[in-house]
């Protein structure tokens, strides 16, 4: 995340593509919807959507009263580990105010996007078994508690992690990727696998909706890396190809895998290999070259698609593989900065392989270690608590029933064709199948 000079002023072409990145961004969660809302099973596929519509609600509001301050207000304290209260209910700022070039509340929307679908991320290590009400509350107060100090670490030029460690991230692999996916398998652990886990096959429910996410997601993460360089520039576009490229090698490394271990290659092997090769291009975009793109998009595709079934083997219920892709290859994007970086992309921090030796490597995995454990540790504490104060996990019943029958008395096949003054909820709920779980 690069912040210019603001002495120069407004620049209306970076705002213009800062403007248009933030759009991309925020699409990136009903994407992620789609991508999930596909990959669960018939009878939980509006309550996953829905996972991920409350959280644009929930972040947004958090983010507006507190949360924008605390990430990037002044440093509290000089340690830098959180931000001021200088800009609660983004007092203080006007629109005229500017961050580097662009105007400081776009600056600000731009990065309650990056919150909207961190939190949203998360919901896939729980999927079928998590209780609304609990869900809503926990996302609430884990973006308080778990994404803001970690943002304030990272993109904030007082975090401990960017300004005295040095480790460098240029879109999030370390706070979007690695803290939700250690924050998914806290979630996971503290709510149990799901009746049936390991004996049942939970098959995706419909493969050209995980398409269509996996196709939207694609789209927007445009926006997320080349958006980062808060500039319509030469590096906005190196990030963009760069981004480009890890996803086309993480998709074939992928089918490869697949080929190789199946004997075929799988739609839905395409759609996580691409996202694995764009996850693991986040942290690294601003700082490789093309090649180290292309490296990294390969190895995340080839590793993610091993690490998968790493549940299975370890007994944690990660429902849509949060774990296996969004940790795992956020991790190889983070860590192999390391060794790709080159001074012509990052400024002046070099990787191994262009003779900075192993220096960047290492803070590079200090980074992933204090985020990710922090992530872990803050996120299992949490669902603890609101397991305790309000249960967390949805009753068995209402889980071999379908959540979205239980919870949002519909489901995704009610088609809507009402008449007679009727309303959709009424149309619903007319079903004699529902009466057991809205009893």
């Amino acid at each position: 995340m690069l912040l210019a000079d603001s002495t120069a002023g407004l620049d209306t072409g970076d705002t213009a593509w800062l403007l248009a990145s933030t759009a991309l961004v925020l699409l990136m969660t009903p994407g992620l919807a789609l991508f999930y809302g596909g990959m669960v099973r018939t009878k939980s596929v509006l309550n996953m959507i829905m996972m991920s519509f409350v959280s644009i609600a929930v972040v947004t509001v958090v983010w507006l009263v507190a949360g924008y301050s605390l990430a990037f207000g002044p440093d509290a304290g000089g340690w830098g580990l959180i931000g001021g209260l200088d800009h609660l209910g983004m007092a203080g700022i006007s629109p005229t105010s500017l961050t580097g070039h662009v105007p400081t509340l776009l600056f600000a929307t731009f990065q309650l996007t990056f919150a909207i679908i961190t939190a949203a991320l998360i919901s896939g290590a729980v999927a079928d078994r998590t209780r609304f009400g609990a869900w809503v509350t926990f996302i609430a107060v884990w973006t308080l508690l778990v994404y803001v100090p970690v943002a304030h670490w990272v993109f904030s030029p007082g975090g401990w992690v960017l300004a005295k460690l040095g480790a460098l991230d240029y879109a999030g692999g370390t706070v979007v990727e690695v803290n939700c996916g250690a924050s998914g398998l806290a979630l996971a652990l503290v709510l149990g696998p799901r009746i049936g886990f390991r004996k049942e096959a939970m098959r995706p429910h419909n493969l050209p909706l995980v398409l269509l996410g996996a196709g939207l997601l694609w789209f927007g993460w445009f926006g997320f890396n080349a958006g980062s360089a808060l500039g319509a520039n030469g590096t906005a576009a190196a990030v963009l190809l760069n981004t480009q490229a890890a996803g086309c090698t993480g998709l074939l490394g992928w089918l490869l895998v697949e080929k190789r271990r199946d004997g075929h290659a799988t739609t839905l092997g395409a759609a996580s290999g691409a996202v694995a090769g764009l996850v693991a291009i986040t942290p690294s975009c601003g700082s490789v070259s093309l090649l180290g793109a292309l490296v990294i998009g390969l190895a995340a595709g080839v590793v993610c698609s091993y690490a998968v079934s790493w549940k299975f083997r370890f007994g944690f219920d990660d429902s849509l593989d949060v774990v296996g892709v969004h940790f795992v290859a956020g991790v190889i994007g983070t860590v192999l900065i390391g060794v790709f970086a080159t001074a012509v992309m990052t400024g002046g921090p070099e990787g191994l392989l262009s003779g900075g030796g192993l220096a960047l490597a290492g803070k590079q995995l200090v980074a992933v270690l204090a985020v990710g454990g922090y992530a872990f540790g803050a996120t299992y504490g949490i669902g603890l608590v609101i397991d305790r104060l309000m249960g967390f996990r949805a009753s068995a019943e209402h889980e071999l029933t379908g959540l979205d029958l239980a919870v949002h008395a519909e489901t995704a096949y009610d088609h809507g064709v009402l008449g007679h003054g009727t309303t959709a909820h009424a149309t619903v709920l007319a079903h004699p199948s529902d009466k057991a779980a809205t009893a």
